[in-house]
């Protein structure tokens, strides 16, 4: 039973990219410069999350 059982590196990195990509697309409705900083952010740890297949 997995219940208790700890997130991989994989599952938190993926985790945190779709978190930055919903503040992202929040963010792009007002303040486009932090949005787009918030689109590199979730690039660069995509980018962490391919280098770990």
């Amino acid at each position: 039973m997995g219940w208790f059982k700890k997130k991989t590196e994989k599952e938190k990195l993926q985790e945190q990219y779709k978190k930055l990509l919903n503040e992202s697309y929040k963010l792009s409705h007002t303040d486009r410069k932090q949005s787009d900083l918030k689109a590199a952010e979730a690039d660069e740890i995509l980018r962490k999350i391919e280098a770990l297949d």
